[in-house]
């Protein structure tokens, strides 16, 4: 997935690039939608919804997602510190990223919102894809009743919000498109590193047999 989703960014990344940040084929068309369909009642309640892809809101998911996750008070610790480290180097990541296509953003007479910088990858939509696949991998993990359903109302926020993007003028579609494929592309990698270090960090057998310069025996799941 990681790949396939890195590949789609890069390839979405340099045709961006190679038309010099001109819009691509249907983020014309779909911005022109969304203005001609902005009644004041939705537009008061697309930006609440665009404000919970933002500031601190993403960040204390991300740390409930940890806490979801972790079954003892350690493990919780420590998932919740990958979680958050997931999320805040990813912005960073993207954040550099931004900077070096520099694309800008629709004309500003379009926006129904405040925005300022570079426009792709959307950061919206990097930060609120990421923080729903860290909370869906969560619930997915402890397995609660209605998990799946959990999981869907979490993956639809994650969407919604870089839609909203669209919806107020302040991105392009492929804006979006492109903030999606970031967050996978960085979920992934994320994912194989908690899989191969997180374990081994939490499990007290483990720490225990390095410490006395042995190898770890086999241990069932509890």
């Amino acid at each position: 997935m990681g790949l396939t989703a890195l590949a789609g960014f890069a390839s979405l990344a340099g045709i961006v690039i190679a038309r010099g940040g001109a819009p691509l084929a249907g983020d014309g068309p779909l911005l022109s939608w969304a203005v001609g369909h902005r009644p004041v009642t939705a537009v008061t309640a697309i930006r609440r919804l665009t404000d919970t892809g933002t500031g601190a809101v993403p960040y204390v998911l991300a740390a409930l997602a940890g806490v979801i996750a972790g079954r003892t008070k350690r493990q919780k610790v420590y998932a919740a510190t990958a979680s958050l480290l997931c999320l805040g180097v990813g912005q960073l990541l993207r954040r550099a990223v931004l900077y070096l296509i520099g694309r800008s953003r629709p004309p500003a007479a379009e926006w129904a919102t405040h925005a300022s910088g570079w426009s792709f990858p959307s950061g919206h939509a990097t930060t609120a894809a990421l923080t729903a696949a860290l909370l869906i991998t969560a619930v997915l993990l402890r397995s609660p009743p209605g998990r799946f359903l959990i999981a869907t109302v979490v993956g639809c926020w994650g969407v919604a919000v870089g839609l909203t993007r669209v919806y107020l003028g302040v991105h392009w579609f492929s804006d979006v498109v492109g903030g999606w494929l970031f967050a996978l592309t960085w979920y992934a990698a994320c994912a194989v590193a908690a899989a191969r270090w997180v374990p081994t960090l939490t499990a007290p057998h483990a720490r225990a047999v390095r410490a006395r310069g042995g190898d770890a025996p086999p241990r069932a799941n509890v």
